[in-house]
């Protein structure tokens, strides 16, 4: 298939299966891989994306950022024929502020300068499994669910105190998610649980990269390939801003 490259010497954690995928638009690559149920990860280059790619260093051994700073969930294709995805994020449109659980076309991820680097996470659900988390999602648009900023305090709060981790988030507050707090909660409500012995509310988007739930993540990498040190982690690093 062209654009494809299926890279079997890299693998994230768990039991999970890379394909490595170049010379694809951020267009071509999520209309070829993204389907309902999966789950999109990208690398921002906002300087809230930055803070987050920094704040995860603290789960890699060596003190590397992160390589994602936002998680979402693909709904599926619509009555407009377009793709829509389920997110919870702060989407700033003008004078118009969403703040929280909200629907937005894929065509949010189409710009390569604003998301450089994407990857789906396929984890093969059936049909029933998707539904189930669909109606959750639209659950939750529906009763409007908050974007919690007072939570991503606490998360990095238990970054720097990793015993903290399992426990409730000290400033969890109801019917509140950040990004990959909302796609956690969502599989977890589904019976999949996407980072066990983590607490919903402290889910990094690095985490979800992690999960043990065996998936393939289709990874769309641009730049130079990994380097040595990649290699011989056996974890695949992605360049960051």
């Amino acid at each position: 298939m062209s654009g494809e490259a299926r890279d079997d010497s890299h693998r994230f954690e768990g039991q999970a299966q890379t394909v490595l995928v170049k010379d694809l638009s951020n267009r071509q690559f999520l209309g070829r891989y993204a389907k309902p149920g999966c789950v999109g990860l990208c690398q921002g280059t906002s300087l809230a994306d930055k803070l987050i790619l920094r704040a995860e260093r603290r789960l890699d051994a060596s003190g590397r950022p992160g390589c994602w700073s936002h998680a979402f969930f693909f709904e599926g294709l619509r009555a407009d024929r377009q793709h829509w995805i389920i997110e919870s994020d702060l989407q700033v449109q003008k004078k118009h502020i969403r703040l929280g659980v909200q629907e937005n076309r894929i065509a949010k991820y189409f710009d390569e300068t604003l998301y450089p680097t994407l990857a789906v996470l396929d984890f093969g659900l059936s049909p029933e499994q998707v539904d189930g988390l669909v109606r959750e999602g639209l659950e939750l648009v529906a009763t409007r669910a908050r974007y919690s900023l007072r939570e991503l305090v606490g998360t990095y709060l238990a970054l720097r105190l990793p015993e903290l981790r399992g426990r409730e988030n000290l400033l969890a507050r109801d019917r509140s998610f950040f990004c990959s707090a909302f796609v956690h909660h969502l599989f977890r409500k589904a019976g999949i649980d996407l980072a066990p012995g983590l607490d919903v509310k402290h889910t990094t988007p690095e985490d979800l990269s992690r999960t043990p739930v065996p998936h393939v993540t289709y990874l769309l990498k641009r730049g130079a390939p990994p380097g040595k040190r990649a290699k011989r982690t056996g974890r695949l690093r992605h360049p960051h801003v």
